[in-house]
């Protein structure tokens, strides 16, 4: 038996007798110095004193590193580091209109719709410029070009549209690969380079819906959707028997060349973007894979109140880490309804940060001790947004206690002389010279919206004329009825969609295939983005079919791929299998084998527990929007 192996059978059996001894190490460090609770007129000051933040760092990257992509914040200069297209401003605009800077942020938008243009010979990451980038422009226009926000600009045209869909064009021969996954990076002037790898993480390639979709129906084309839809369902079809996902995926083979499952590093926002995905454009298909997902997550990775990586085909534990991209995990689930293992594995991620006065990248469970090469904190936002969701959800003061703690360890130990640095070494509390720009699109961003949900919640988000959801970034994204209810959904319980039903007015008028009963909605404006058909099947029943699963209603199976022509397709059977996504509604879901605990994936028999089951989480987001309103 090799080291590796005898130390991941030890660190398996001790596992949740370590867990358990460092979580009533944690809540008595927690007792032994009680703060006085956060009163409102000190909730106040927090949220002034936050917006101080915001400003320290948003004028240092201005007078010092603009129009280069961030600051430096130590040494006051710029550096480009994506693109060299001002992504700290793109990143920042929402968070000004947010702030209700009407002045800041309308000299900012015009100046990007003066000077900036993607024709550049910059290879960069398709996931980055999705999330910060495209993400930016986006919400900015929303922002800019609705009246309803109270942030209109009068002389704005669209320009930020205009220029998020030449981004995205320019992105979109990355998903030219037999799978549908796209490459990692492209190059925005010549496409995919011949030597480019092929190997990407399932976070890149299961992160684009938020954004691309929000394109399609803003621009009425069906491709950037379409196209990121595909790479979901392409990595979804290759999932494990156990319905988990890897860490990397060969985007040209369909194989996973990393087969750590996790919640974290690699894979965190895939889970994230499948459930605001149903929310925003209201797609099943969308909460399905989510409800499988996230019951494999909570079966076999979820070690309460930790979370584990491990093998995908055997649920053997890797790696009894605490990873910090962890920490946005409670908020997902407070999304979802089920708050109460949210607040249990809050508060233990929580006590990791009081230990340090910071997140490290990784703290391992089993050496209750930070991990060897991942001391640093990037300043990163996830553990303050899942504290702002829980705080929106229970109002429990103890959320902003550990906002006030936020605040206090952002101030002194990463405030710099024209910004906040990254913190290499949580342990001395050492400082570097970088500032990644989602500190100001999303770190001070759910810290503001925390202290002033505290004190009135006057803002665009929990006040404004929408709901909103938030991209991976952080970034706005309206539940408009130009986005939310642009596509046709059928109405009757057990009908079908034929094809032509989807097609707008104009083309359904000539088409006399028609089937009667089904009545298509109208809309007055040009641009509301119609409903393309993305199954190559007609006949997709819509409604809610006794006796079918979800995965019969949507043709999502599995089936041994054919061999490309770029690379054949290696198969072995002590592998997971490689698989594609075939839509075929007489395909049926393959039946799991049932676990020792008798619990298994949902096999055809028990399509009315499936049933039941979507039927449970709907309501429960249906329950938390309200908790949200």
């Amino acid at each position: 038996m090799g080291e590796k192996q005898t130390e991941t059978i030890l660190m398996e059996s001790n596992f949740k007798w370590v867990l358990y001894v460092f979580l009533i190490l944690s809540f008595v460090l927690d007792d032994e110095v009680v703060a006085e609770s956060v009163k409102p007129h000190e909730a106040k000051q927090l949220r002034d004193e936050v917006r101080e933040m915001f400003y320290h760092a948003f004028d240092g990257y201005m007078n010092n590193a603009f129009p280069l992509d961030e600051l430096k914040p130590m040494s006051c200069q710029g550096e480009d580091t994506l693109g060299g297209y001002a992504l700290t401003l793109i990143d920042s605009l929402d968070t000004l209109a947010l702030l209700g800077d009407r002045e800041r942020f309308t000299s900012s938008v015009e100046w990007i719709g003066k000077n900036l243009q993607f024709n550049i010979n910059k290879t960069v990451s398709v996931f980055e410029t999705t999330i910060r980038v495209l993400g930016g422009l986006l919400s900015a226009h929303l922002i800019a070009s609705d009246y309803a926000t109270g942030m209109r600009i009068p002389s704005y045209n669209n320009e930020l549209l205009v220029l998020a869909e030449d981004l995205t064009r320019r992105m979109l021969p990355a998903f030219d690969t037999p799978t549908g996954i796209p490459f990692g990076s492209v190059n925005l002037m010549h496409g995919v380079d011949k030597h480019e790898s092929k190997i990407t993480s399932t976070a890149g390639g299961g992160t684009l819906t938020l954004e691309f979709g929000v394109l399609s129906r803003l621009t009425n084309d069906p491709v950037f959707e379409q196209v990121a839809k595909n790479a979901v369902r392409g990595l979804w079809a290759r999932r494990s028997t156990l319905d988990l996902v890897g860490a990397h995926i060969n985007v040209f083979t369909g194989e996973w060349t990393q087969k750590d499952a996790g919640i974290g590093t690699s894979i965190d926002s895939f889970y994230e973007y499948l459930l605001k995905a149903y929310i925003l454009f209201g797609d099943e298909e969308y909460l399905y894979i989510f409800q499988e997902a996230y019951g494999s997550v909570m079966h076999y990775l979820h070690k309460d109140p930790w979370y584990v990586e491990v093998n995908m085909d055997s649920a053997a534990i890797v790696w009894p880490v605490f990873n910090s991209l962890q920490a946005f995990w409670p908020g997902l689930q407070v999304l979802a309804g089920d708050v109460e293992p949210a607040i249990r594995t809050h508060t233990a991620f929580f006590s990791v940060w009081k230990r340090y006065g910071f997140t490290p990248e990784g703290f391992n469970l089993a050496t209750l001790s930070v991990q060897y090469g991942q001391k640093s904190y990037p300043l990163r936002p996830e553990l303050i947004e899942s504290t702002y969701w829980l705080y929106k959800a229970t109002r429990d003061p103890r959320y902003l206690d550990a906002g006030r703690d936020f605040v206090a360890s952002l101030q002194y130990g990463a405030k710099c002389h024209c910004g906040y640095c990254h913190i290499t070494d949580v342990e001395l509390h050492k400082q570097e010279d970088h500032m990644e720009s989602f500190f100001l699109a999303e770190t001070v961003k759910y810290l503001w919206l925390l202290f002033d949900l505290a004190v009135g919640s006057d803002n665009l988000v929990d006040n404004g004329p929408y709901k909103y959801v938030f991209s991976t970034e952080g970034h706005l994204l309206p539940l408009t009825p130009q986005i939310s209810l642009a596509r046709e959904h059928c109405s009757y319980l057990g009908g079908y969609c034929p094809r032509n039903a989807t097609k707008p007015r104009q083309e359904e008028e000539s088409n006399n295939d028609q089937v009667p009963g089904i009545e298509l909605e109208t809309h007055s404006s040009s641009n509301i983005y119609p409903y393309h058909e993305s199954f190559p099947v007609t006949g997709l029943i819509k409604g809610i079919c006794p006796g079918l699963t979800h995965a019969q209603k949507y043709g999502l199976s599995y089936a041994i791929p054919e061999k490309t022509n770029h690379e054949d397709i290696q198969t072995n059977n002590n592998r997971a299998r490689s698989i594609v996504l075939i839509s075929d509604q007489t395909v049926n879901k393959k039946t799991s084998q049932v676990d020792e605990e008798g619990l298994s994936s949902q096999s055809d028999s028990k399509s009315d527990q499936t049933g039941q089951e979507y039927t449970l989480l709907e309501s429960k987001s249906d329950t938390t929007k309200d908790q949200r309103s």
